[in-house]
């Protein structure tokens, strides 16, 4: 970190409630060796760990998962960052969101609720999760309608479902949503384990572009689409969560503090657990969390370049992920000498719906397990 770079508060915190989930998406963004930390933090930890991370000056808290709503306590969580002041999210699946606890989660005082679907239609939707939820999902959206709720909705895009945008979109319109993100996956976690068969090809991408587009200008401001490219499909990486230990404080199930949900992947670091040590701690003096803050951690051609405060290097856990050195250059990055790891990626995309020498793969323990098993061999 620089000398005189010392990091405001954590104005987001990420609570990780669980890796439970009844849901098997093949694009879950969390980590691929989850089955290995099944120990979850109790109730009194949570509510500890609110109060602190309030002291140090975090404004929102999102409760997330796996599916949050398989934690029994999270009327009670929601309850006490309500009373510290947090505005409070809720990103679920929708699974156990029934009339009884959306009417408790309401009187607890949750603000925000981000009901997640896989696409337009039933048949794609429950493919993609491998569980029949669709209708499930439509009942979901229907009742934090009736609780005056905003309609939130997100959609993870990807090669299996990026033409059907168009019909996505009209589906969250028809489902009364104010707000809808086409999150096109980003590849860590099990979407990177399923590249080959997510990853779109450029005309793809620029279609769906268009399609929004015309949605944006149909709709009139009564629906705002957010519509996130995937940075294989960029020349400079974003900064990722607007910098390292800048802004989001992610607890995972177990209590292990990260700068990002993925960054535990990272060697030769050190992440404390809420355990062991104070949010005020671990944000502030946690080798962990000030490794690759600020620029000073940075090589060449990161360390010379005149946009690294721009985007501080790209992704850590992108670096590594596709170049196995952590402190390189983000590969996104038309600069890094790595840059062909990402053309070459996009190029098999683009060759006749691109290569795929193995089966998708869905999210759960056993595949944890395996997948674990096959990468420390």
């Amino acid at each position: 970190m620089n000398a005189a770079a010392r990091p405001g508060p954590p104005l987001w915190l990420l609570a990780e409630l669980t890796y439970r989930c009844p849901l098997h998406c093949v694009f879950c963004y969390n980590p691929v060796d989850f089955a290995r930390h099944d120990q979850e933090l109790s109730t009194d930890d949570w509510l500890r760990v609110l109060r602190e991370a309030r002291e140090q000056g975090s404004v929102q808290c999102g409760f997330s998962g796996g599916e949050p709503m398989l934690r029994d306590d999270l009327e009670v969580l929601v309850a006490e960052a309500h009373r510290l002041g947090y505005y409070t999210n809720l990103l679920t699946s929708g699974v156990g969101l029934d009339e009884t606890r959306i009417a408790d989660l309401k009187a607890a005082g949750l603000d925000h609720i981000q009901l997640s679907f896989q696409d337009s239609t039933r048949e794609v939707n429950d493919f993609l999760s491998h569980t029949r939820t669709f209708d499930l999902k439509e009942k979901v959206a229907a009742r934090i309608k009736a609780h005056s709720y905003p309609m939130v909705m997100n959609v993870v895009i990807h090669r299996l479902n990026i033409d059907h945008i168009d019909r996505i979109i009209g589906m969250a319109d028809a489902l009364g949503a104010e707000y809808l993100e086409l999150a096109n996956s980003q590849y860590y976690s099990w979407a990177q384990v399923n590249r080959d068969h997510l990853l779109p090809t450029r005309e793809q991408i620029e279609r769906a572009e268009a399609v929004t587009a015309r949605w944006r200008k149909q709709l009139d401001g009564r629906m705002r689409i957010f519509f996130v490219v995937p940075d294989y499909h960029e020349t400079r990486p974003k900064r990722c969560m607007n910098g390292w230990g800048n802004v989001f404080l992610t607890i995972t199930p177990d209590g292990t503090a990260l700068p990002c949900h993925t960054a535990r992947m990272l060697p030769g670091l050190d992440f404390p657990n809420v355990r062991d040590m104070s949010v005020h701690d671990i944000w502030y003096e946690s080798e962990g969390f000030n490794h690759y803050r600020g620029t000073g951690w940075m090589k060449e051609p990161c360390a010379s370049c005149d946009e690294k405060e721009k985007d501080l290097g790209g992704c850590r856990c992108q670096a590594y992920m596709l170049t196995r050195d952590p402190a390189a250059a983000d590969p996104v990055c038309a600069k890094s000498p790595q840059h062909h790891l990402i053309t070459d990626a996009v190029a098999r995309a683009e060759e006749r719906g691109g290569i795929r020498e193995h089966p998708l793969v869905f999210r759960g323990p056993a595949e944890s397990r395996r997948l674990t098993e096959e990468s420390s061999d």
